[in-house]
């Protein structure tokens, strides 16, 4: 059976603002460009910051990274509050909505929902769910695959064909409990960075980005005031 397979979205603030209000989301909270990682463009963001979308391309040495980081994590195991809401990805170019659902469902309580939100709805039926069921839940989610096709095309480059390969990938870091979380639904399980506040999160956020990758292979978001 062929895996399901979305259009990806361009990573641009103005597209992901628009597909949150379309998914019934009130733009209390809006996401901005971070431009770049020294304190003084950091100093621009609007605060609070509640969650950042990282955009970056997977290259060779990330996924050997990535499976040196999962084997340790295994064999160490690690503390992952039962709060923190995960989903695996089991849709092709579907990750940066996969990012916005992680940054939206662990900030939930400060988010203003419209009545009939979609994405208020999946996340209410989903909140018992597995994060297996939850992608299972996601492939069947109409409501949202025709909001992200839409999306999809609102950038400002032309939305590549359905089957192009895409080596770039969507993940979000969150705070949820005082602790810094890295959702990436490739990945088994959350990833606990350790402590952070609502005043420090960026600049640990930023400090832990900056350990993974060099500065020339980001593009940053924050979700933000």
């Amino acid at each position: 059976m062929e895996p399901h397979r979305w259009l990806p979205l361009e990573a641009n603030p103005d597209v992901t603002n628009q597909f949150l209000k379309q998914l019934g989301i009130h733009p209390d909270w809006q996401f901005v460009d971070v431009y770049g990682m020294e304190p003084e463009l950091l100093s621009m963001v609007p605060r609070p910051v509640c969650a950042v979308l990282l955009l970056f391309p997977i290259t060779e040495k990330y996924e050997t990274f990535r499976t040196e980081e999962e084997e340790r994590i295994k064999a160490k195991g690690q503390d992952v509050k039962s709060s923190v809401y995960f989903m695996k990805q089991t849709i092709n170019n579907a990750c940066g909505t996969i990012g916005l659902i992680h940054a939206i469902a662990n900030n939930r309580e400060k988010m203003n929902f419209e009545t009939n939100s979609s994405l208020k709805k999946f996340l209410e039926d989903s909140l018992s769910m597995t994060p297996e069921e939850r992608a299972k839940y996601l492939e069947t989610y109409e409501a949202i695959r025709v909001t992200h096709e839409s999306s999809a095309h609102e950038g400002q480059t032309e939305a590549p064909s359905i089957d192009e390969k895409v080596d770039l990938h969507f993940i979000a870091l969150v705070n949820v409990g005082g602790h810094l979380y890295e959702l990436d639904g490739r990945k088994p399980f959350p990833i606990n960075h350790g402590e952070t506040s609502d005043d420090s999160f960026l600049e640990v956020g930023i400090e832990i980005v900056h350990k993974w990758y060099t500065k020339s292979s980001l593009v940053i978001f924050m979700l933000g005031l």
